[in-house]
């Protein structure tokens, strides 16, 4: 498991590989040529943007997931 914190100072594009490769889908939505998908990672989440027209990632959110702390 990775923290939020490490992912964070990662560089961009070894974020990207960690969050397609070892993270949980959770959600995926399509709005026009972008795919927005969502994935768990540890304890937070990452939205990567795909635009699908040129198969090229065009960007990514990064959350903290609050709610995993409160117990």
């Amino acid at each position: 498991m990775i923290s939020y914190y490490d992912f964070k100072n990662m560089p961009d594009q070894a974020q990207c590989s960690l969050a397609i490769n070892e993270g949980r889908i959770m959600n995926e939505t399509t709005v026009k040529t972008l795919k927005y998908i969502l994935y768990e990672v540890s304890y937070f989440t990452v939205e990567v943007i795909f635009n699908t027209e040129n198969n090229k990632i065009e960007g990514m959110n990064v959350f903290q997931n609050k709610g995993a702390y409160s117990i």
